[in-house]
């Protein structure tokens, strides 16, 4: 059995530059894998099956049996396979788990089908799943441009603690594409916001907090109404320069002190919030 652990991601910046003729919109992020992972795993089959231990997670109608399907089709393997799924990330959270999970699927499938696809190959057909995805098949730290299709991978975050909260707040459905549609034209930024933490990580400077961005936050607060109570409320259990993780809603705060980041985890715990201690990985977790 072949087993293909699928990392969360947070963005560090978001920066959206303006509408793009085809619909989409242009962005300028810089992506940060963490070690919350789904775990996929992988045998033969006759035909493509699925099977995932959340019951609220329906795979068929997911990024994965997608990413099964386009792989079937474009090498013309004539048989399947069986892809077991064991849910760690939250569902709809902003952390990508849907799209980590489709890279899963293409560097799983792609190694026990024995297709020998190239990465470059890989990546072909990452943007025909989702925005996300081709940053999942790198890994690690990147910024992201375009839609989300194109990955230039930058030297590593210094190793940091994440404490993630997600707050208990209603599903929405196609949420990301309607915080695009809230934002503004003063919402758009020009990318120098992602490019001084580019240069910083680049130059080996220090990573300071206070650079991290998300221009969804200027709607995301409206758009979940509660959203902004949580975030006062993990300010006062001790967050600092708290983000929201993507389209959200999970929030999350970066501390290099390990002790900090386990007080604060630990009364969130307590106060019976859904929350996660994590690290930054600072290296390509699913390269074909």
């Amino acid at each position: 059995m072949l087993t293909v652990r699928a990392p969360a991601k947070i963005n560090l910046t978001l920066e959206v530059l303006g509408e793009r003729p085809d619909g989409f919109h242009e962005i300028r992020s810089l992506f940060q894998a963490v070690n919350l992972c789904d775990s996929l795993s992988f045998g033969l089959g006759e035909k493509l099956q699925f099977a995932c231990d959340d019951p609220d997670f329906i795979p068929e109608e997911s990024l994965v049996s997608r990413a099964a399907a386009l792989l079937q089709q474009v090498s013309d393997f004539p048989k399947g396979a069986t892809i077991e799924i064991k849910k760690s990330i939250p569902l709809a959270s902003g952390l990508g788990g849907d799209s980590s999970d489709a890279a899963a699927v293409l560097s799983g499938l792609n190694r026990l089908w024995q297709l020998g696809l190239s990465p470059p190959e890989l990546l072909e057909l990452a943007p025909r799943l989702g925005s996300d995805v081709a940053f999942f098949l790198y890994g690690g730290t990147a910024l992201v441009e375009g839609r989300g299709e194109r990955v230039i991978p930058l030297p590593p975050l210094p190793h940091s603690w994440v404490v993630l909260l997600m707050p208990p707040l209603p599903r929405i459905a196609e949420k990301t594409a309607q915080l695009y549609a809230s934002l503004k034209p003063g919402h758009y930024s020009d990318g120098q916001i992602t490019q001084k933490l580019v240069s910083q990580l680049n130059e080996g400077g220090e990573f300071k907090p206070s650079l991290l961005f998300n221009t969804f936050e200027n709607v995301a607060f409206d758009f979940f109404p509660e959203l902004k109570v949580y975030r006062e409320h993990y300010l006062k259990l001790g967050a600092r320069d708290v983000h929201l993780a993507g389209s959200g809603p999970t929030l999350f705060t970066i501390m290099e002190d390990k002790a900090q980041a386990e007080e604060l985890y630990q009364r969130c715990q307590d106060q019976g919030l859904e929350s996660y201690l994590v690290e930054t990985l600072p290296s390509p977790e699913q390269l074909a």
